[in-house]
């Protein structure tokens, strides 16, 4: 007589090609994925436009805006909390779980999208990073190819699948591309947000952990990383792609694509992310193999995970790379010179003092103590990988660069956290039974259900009614900005940047228009509003290094000091540039008063903190003879436009 070993749940979820129930994965949960990110992504932009439709006050001049996203949150996290509690009762059917899935993006929403609804610049405005964003986002409003943000003729050097998507969306509404940041921003948290809930529910076989999981991922990106939201939409699904990736490692063909998809388009999107979810998969990989002897298995799934996101990544990348293999180019790239304070220290988020510091030390906690099991182990593997890419980036240093190492932070609580939710799910589920089975009624196990789903619920609202806070210095500049219209969000007197239409109109007066003609400016807000192509980048960190920016730089400095030494020899030399020469230049300067025009040229200082010195270049202005070239003063501006 023989007898069917009775396996966990955990155990028949963890078998390959099964679900937390064991039943064989099939294309439902790929539909309802696909199906949940767009219907979130649908409702943002629906209520982005209600938003925007109606007039509310300034965040930075009052609490009202603050105030309706907070109870917009709580509403967003009642709602989840009832259809959980609905589906544990068994009254499961396609209305709860629909809660469930878009309840992430009604935070998105609720907490980012309120408190930008009298601006229409996205967080953090247009200073600094921001502003090089933008350009991006403005350049691929105006090309569906791979062109570089600021150089002509170039293909793009950082990813442009998030910004390549955001121009599309700017083209179907009709918008500029720095207008459609906002609404696009939030579109794509909120679709990402709203696929991470049917995934888990794949990977855990348990909606409300998986609702649960989903919520306060997208709590932990919002208050932490919500201002680069190309970066937050890859790091939401990292845990999960962890935990797919020891099944796919295991024999499972629908993980094996799922991580080979995801590793894929994340290298379009963000590469740093990207790296550490790759060699997360190495590490399993290996493990793998010396753990369960199944060598072949294993590099076969890992084979066709590596070759399959390098063909979708080349996508992106193809271009760059043929051009770069060319040999054509002096290529030097300073994208990582770049260590801030909180790059000298290892996160161990779960030592603070607040909500998600207690989830993590109980994620640690759960990942210590179930560490046998292939879901604690592969987000344990992917923590010890995090801190290895910290502790490696800070001995970067002494090669004179860095592996950005403080931006895995974010990482580090995903993934703490997300052990957390699953730690509490177990202990509701199994704990009890387990020290007190005799006494362990289930009564006792419904009212510890319902204790549990309170206090997450009740936790994660204390967190994320803190996220505007933790968000207000972005919010407020990005009320104190002025956008590309001239206008501040917050009514008070606009910048130089009021005067950026005038600017244009002179500029197409003689024919140079934008996506068209190359011009030189230390205005980035100018350009980020108005696509021109730049003669040079701003700073070498975020210029294409097929652009040789070093070496432009120092033909910028020697046009300079022509126009004062022989001023008449100033076009000519313009004309015989190694690149393409620049048809105007944006300089501030007074022309009455006869003062030099002014303008400058970044150099990377790294290691020094501020990275980038600024030096000032000033040009003689009689060297712009009438002959070959128009000057107008237009507010604070001197523009110089080749006739």
């Amino acid at each position: 007589m023989t007898t069917t070993p009775v396996r966990t749940r955990e155990a028949r979820a963890e078998a390959p090609g099964n679900d937390a129930h064991g039943v064989p994965l099939v294309s439902g949960t790929w539909i309802r994925v696909l199906a949940y990110g767009a219907v979130g992504a649908l409702l943002t932009l629906a209520s982005w436009f209600v938003l925007h439709s109606i007039s509310l006050a300034a965040f930075n001049t009052s609490y009202v805006t603050r105030a309706l996203a907070v109870g917009a949150a709580f509403a967003a996290l009642i709602l989840a909390g009832l259809a959980g509690w609905m589906w544990w009762r068994g009254r499961r059917n396609l209305l709860w779980e629909a809660v469930l899935s878009l309840a992430p993006a009604m935070l998105v929403l609720s907490l980012i999208g309120v408190p930008l609804a009298a601006t229409r610049l996205y967080l953090d405005g247009i200073q600094v990073d921001q502003g090089f964003r933008t350009q991006f986002l403005s350049r691929m409003a105006e090309s569906v190819t791979h062109g570089d943000m600021n150089y002509v003729d170039l293909p793009s050097f950082y990813p442009l699948g998030w910004f390549w998507l955001g121009g599309r969306l700017a083209n179907v509404l009709g918008m500029p591309g720095w207008e459609v940041y906002q609404p696009w921003a939030l579109v794509s948290l909120a679709a990402a947000a709203s696929m991470l809930t049917p995934i888990w529910h794949r990977l855990t076989g348990s909606l409300p952990a998986a609702a649960g999981i989903a919520l306060i991922t997208t709590s932990v990106v919002l208050a932490e990383v919500a201002v680069e939201p190309y970066a937050a939409v890859v790091g939401m699904f990292l845990p999960a792609a962890a935990v797919g990736a020891r099944r796919a490692l295991a024999g499972s063909w629908p993980a094996t694509i799922a991580v080979m998809v995801y590793l894929g388009l994340s290298a379009t999107f963000y590469t740093l992310y990207t790296a550490v979810g790759a060699l997360t998969v190495v590490v399993l990989a290996l493990i793998v193999c010396l753990t369960e002897r199944r060598w072949w298995d294993t590099i076969k799934h890992l084979l066709v995970i590596g070759f399959g996101s390098i063909a979708i990544a080349l996508i992106s990348w193809g271009p760059y790379l043929r051009k770069l293999l060319s040999g054509e180019f002096d290529a030097h790239s300073t994208a990582n010179h770049f260590l801030p304070e909180e790059g000298t220290y290892i996160p161990l988020p779960f030592f603070e003092l607040s909500i998600v510091g207690l989830l993590s030390l109980i994620g640690l906690v759960y990942l210590l103590v179930r560490s046998r099991s292939t879901t604690a182990l592969s987000l344990g593997v992917t923590a010890l990988v995090c801190y290895f890419w910290v502790v490696l980036s800070m001995a970067f240093a002494l090669l004179g660069t860095s592996l950005l190492g403080f931006r895995i932070e974010v990482l580090l609580m995903l993934i703490f956290a997300t052990a957390g939710v699953l730690g509490i799910a177990a202990a509701v589920e199994e704990g009890g039974q387990r020290l007190y089975p005799e006494r362990w009624s289930a009564r006792a196990k419904s009212t510890a259900t319902v204790v549990a789903g309170v206090l997450v619920c009740a936790g994660t609202l204390a967190y994320a009614q803190q996220i505007p806070e933790e968000n207000q210095e972005y919010i407020d500049q990005a009320y104190a900005d002025t956008d590309g219209y001239g206008e501040r969000a917050d009514r008070f007197p606009a910048d130089a940047a009021r005067y950026y239409a005038d600017v244009v109109a002179f500029l197409e007066e003689h024919g140079r228009r934008p996506n068209e003609a190359v011009i030189y400016t230390d205005e980035i807000n100018f350009m980020a509003f108005n696509p021109y192509y730049g003669f040079n980048a701003f700073t070498s960190h975020y210029a294409n290094p097929l652009g040789e920016f070093d070496r432009r730089n120092e033909e910028l400095v020697s046009w300079a000091e022509l126009s004062h030494s022989d001023p008449e020899a100033l076009t000519q030399a313009i004309d015989a540039s190694p690149w393409r020469a620049p048809e105007a230049f944006i300089f501030r300067g007074d022309i009455e008063t006869g003062t030099e025009l002014k303008t400058h040229v970044a150099h990377d200082i790294f290691p020094s903190q501020p990275n980038v010195r600024y030096e000032g270049l000033f040009f003689n202005s009689e060297a712009f003879g009438e002959a070959d070239w128009d000057m107008e003063q237009i507010g604070p501006f001197v523009v110089v436009v080749r006739k």
